[in-house]
Parts: structure tokens; C-alpha cells; sequence
């Protein structure tokens, strides 16, 4: 399992470092032809028998694959430039050449947290990466490659905040998550006291703290540390991360062929891990460490 090798000083001192600090560009709009040039070798004569999802890959002549685009250092989208950048995104490239599509033939379709299992079951596209929590709810909806990577449930709140210092101080607080994710799930169903409300995006979310709609934020640490770099003078991150998320690449269900091509890829990479975690989230000042991925079922 990755962890974090830095104390909690150096987590919230990155806060502050990553805002100056532009993330590699590495992707297009949302369209084949617009992702740039391809950063991962491209794979040749790629074949994965048993595979539905790989035959519909290879049919179309393309990859399409579901993202995020508006979670800064994971999966973020330039609304200036159209340009794809993060974690998340280098991922699913890697992911993607290993099949044999470079950047020209993946489109990067954004998904909202509450819309994945419907996306992967209708074949609106054919992975899912992007802060995906593996989950036994989900498993049962879903098949997962990974984790590729694990961090924790943290909070956001606004800089000048002085009542909530972790989730110990949530009582009576209104907090915001996405809708669908397992952050929302986890205040709702262990924070009786806590008022929840939820949007699509993680973006409304933060708008909202900042017009004092909401007390808190509440998702994935690495998710937060990226907005809270955006804008340091506004907010900040919180407390110690109180769950474990461990972040999967989403597969239409029972797809075992495709699972197994890609967690060979994950398995086998040699130092692509560390390199993409150095080039985006790794900006931060973290290390962690590239988790051992699960079998596939």
C-alpha cells in the first residue's frame, strides 16, 4: 500500500509550494488528435483475446476513457488552453499505449462521481480513471485494475477558519462532497451531527466554501491539497486523513482479460510509476510509494 512519507508539516507546507508550480501538460480537449504527443511508447500488435471491451477498443479505433477535469495535480482540464494535465491523466495514457493507442487515438470524456457505473456499463467509455475509490459497492457494479494509488479522506476549509481542525469538530458544521462519492457516503452514515449537502463537481463544492455557503469540504487529501495550491490565501487543508481510499482504474464488470493486461502493465512498469507521480502530485514535496496491485476476479 503507497503511504506518505513525509510528516503532516511537510503535507501542509506543499499546500504552499505546489501554487507556483505548473503541472505537465499532457493531453487535449476531449476529442482524437488534440492530446498531444505521445510521452508513453505506444504498444504494437496488441491483442487480448476474451476482451469485449478491447474488441470495442480495436473496432472504433480508439480509446475512450472517463476523467475528471477539474481536480488540480489528478485530472484537470485548462479551460484557457484546452490542455489535460495530472495524475490521473498520465495514468490513463500509460494505461492506453500499453494497448496500443497513443495520445491521437484516447478520448478523455469527463464523468461526474455519480455518473461512472452507468458510463462503464453502457459503454459510454471504455476505463474510468480518476480518483476512483475501489469499494465493495462498486465492485459488485464494476471491475477495478489496481489501486494505483492510496490517500485519504482530508478537509478543506477557508484559511481563516479557526473552529474545524479535523473531523473531530464537524458537529453542527454543514460539509461538501461530491455527489455519489464515498467521502459523502462516509460523513452521512458516521457523522449523524454533521449537515451534508453535495454538487456534481468537487469545483461547487470549493466555490461554495469560499462564499461561505458551507463550513467544509470534505474528499480525498491529494484531491484537496491541489485547490488549496491554487488559491493558499483563501483556503486550507486540515487534520490528519481519517479513511483510506485506494483509487482504482474502472472496467465494465467482469471484462478479467482486459484486468489482467492492465495490471501487468502496472506490475511490470519499472519506474513509469514514479516518474508520473514525481511529474504531477510529486510537485507537492510527498513521496509514496506505488502500491502493489490486487488480483483480478
Amino acid at each position: 500500500m503507497a503511504r506518505f512519507s513525509k510528516g503532516r508539516s511537510a503535507a501542509t507546507l506543499s499546500i504552499l509550494a505546489v501554487a507556483s508550480l505548473a503541472l505537465s501538460a499532457c493531453g487535449g480537449g476531449g476529442t482524437p488528435g488534440d492530446s498531444g504527443s505521445n510521452k508513453f511508447e505506444v504498444a504494437k500488435d496488441v491483442s487480448i483475446s476474451g476482451s469485449p471491451t478491447f474488441d470495442k477498443i480495436k473496432s472504433a479505433g480508439k480509446i475512450i476513457i472517463g476523467v475528471k477535469e477539474d481536480q488540480p495535480g489528478l485530472g484537470y482540464k485548462n479551460a484557457a488552453s484546452g490542455e489535460r494535465s495530472g495524475f490521473d491523466i498520465e495514468i490513463a495514457q500509460w494505461m492506453a499505449a500499453s494497448l496500443g493507442y497513443g495520445s491521437d487515438k484516447i478520448e478523455f470524456k469527463p464523468v461526474d462521481s455519480a455518473a461512472r457505473e452507468q458510463a462503464l456499463a453502457n459503454g459510454d467509455v471504455n476505463l474510468y480513471v480518476g480518483t476512483y475509490s475501489i469499494t465493495d459497492k462498486r465492485k459488485a457494479l464494476v471491475s477495478f485494475v489496481g489501486p494505483y494509488f492510496v490517500t485519504g479522506q482530508g478537509l478543506l476549509v477557508a484559511k481563516d477558519n479557526t473552529t474545524i481542525n479535523s473531523e473531530k469538530d464537524l458537529d453542527g458544521k454543514t460539509v461538501c462532497s461530491a455527489t455519489g462519492s464515498t467521502p459523502l457516503q462516509n460523513i452521512q452514515q458516521n457523522f449523524p451531527k454533521v449537515k451534508v449537502t453535495s454538487f456534481d463537481k468537487y469545483s461547487q463544492c470549493v466555490d461554495a466554501l469560499k462564499n461561505g455557503q458551507v463550513d467544509a469540504v470534505t474528499t480525498d487529501q491529494a484531491i484537496l491539497i491541489g485547490y488549496a495550491s491554487q488559491d493558499p490565501e483563501k483556503l486550507k487543508v486540515v487534520g490528519e486523513p481519517f479513511t483510506t481510499e485506494k483509487y482504482g482504474i474502472g472496467l465494465p464488470k467482469g471484462d478479467t482479460a482486459l484486468c489482467q493486461a492492465l495490471t501487468k502493465t502496472l506490475t511490470d512498469g519499472g519506474s513509469t510509476w514514479t516518474k508520473i507521480y514525481d511529474e504531477t502530485l510529486g510537485k507537492s514535496g510527498t513521496k509514496v510509494e506505488q502500491p502493489t496491485p490486487d488480483a483480478c476476479s
